[in-house]
């Protein structure tokens, strides 16, 4: 026997399970940690590339925070809903153009639908919600108002958590459900039913086609996607800091903390990881089954 209570080398061992041999199970022999593999394949990830990519989520959290400066605005009285009403639908229309500017011609001969279809399916969002608003003005009537905005931020929190920030184009469903949820909520607070219209046109607009256009931003225009985001959270705590200066410079510090401090993290992390790969990991087909398949 050898010294590891394995037979002695006379008899070689052979990495095998249809072969019966004089080891052990679980023997293995010196050369088993030759195969040793470190960080294979791990992916290499420049600061400033990172920071740009965490500036979708920082504007993300400032769409959320202009949303809620809109909300208080006409909460206040300081805002009409018919100004809000008809500057969401001018900046849809805009952005619709430039989302149909932005797409390719390649991209435009996949797409089925037509401007027609889209003029349709606003139209009837339109027709519903301005139908169903005096509903969803009294829909929380019951609800204490403490209980409304606890699950307001529980929705918004949802939301941004949720969202699917590597590709938001169409955004996610419970992303998505979740922010309109709190919307209804918060329009619910709001004096009167045209205001709860303008408020969930305005979420429609924030939450839904908003995501869209900043897709192809980033996929067409990289260095306009970059001016967008930055504008955007200026926009954030400027809007916060219109209600509230201490709201503005904690949403100012989680905004650099995203966006700059977290990508820093992530590079410092990324030099300290250490992944090994070796014959004890399962084992991988690379060829091609799907012949095999049907």
């Amino acid at each position: 026997m050898g010294a590891d209570g394995a037979p002695s080398q006379s008899v070689p061992w052979r990495k095998v399970l249809w072969e019966r041999q004089p080891f052990p199970d679980n023997y293995v022999d010196q050369r088993f940690l030759e195969e040793l593999r470190r960080n294979e394949g791990i992916r290499q990830y420049r600061y400033w590339a990172v920071v740009k990519e965490a500036g979708f989520v920082g504007q993300q959290l400032s769409c959320v925070a202009v949303f809620i400066t809109l909300w208080l605005y006409m909460e206040q009285g300081l805002l009409a809903p018919e100004v809000l009403l008809w500057t969401s639908l001018s900046c849809a229309m805009l952005g619709y153009g430039l989302h149909q500017a932005l797409t390719s011609q390649a991209e435009s001969g996949c797409e089925t639908r037509t401007h027609l279809a889209d003029l349709q399916s606003a139209a009837l969002f339109l027709s519903f919600t301005f139908g169903f608003s005096p509903v969803l003005k009294t829909l929380t009537e019951s609800v204490s108002t403490d209980t409304v905005y606890a699950m307001s931020a529980v929705m918004l929190l949802a939301h941004l958590v949720s969202f699917p920030y590597g590709k938001p184009s169409p955004p996610g469903s419970l992303s998505l459900n979740a922010a309109l949820f709190a919307s209804v909520c918060l329009a619910s607070r709001l004096p009167g039913a045209l205001h709860t219209f303008a408020m969930l046109t305005c979420a429609l607009l924030v939450f839904a086609l908003w995501p869209c256009l900043l897709q192809r931003l980033r996929e067409n225009a990289p260095c306009q996607f970059t001016g967008v985001c930055v504008g955007v959270c200026v926009g954030g705590v400027g809007g916060l800091a219109s209600q509230s200066l201490g709201g503005a410079v904690l949403f100012s510090l989680a905004l650099v903390s995203v966006t700059l401090l977290c990508p820093l993290l992530l590079i410092w992390l990324q030099r300290h990881k250490d992944n090994i790969q070796g014959p004890w990991d399962e084992a991988e087909i690379h060829e091609d089954l799907s012949n095999f398949l049907h």
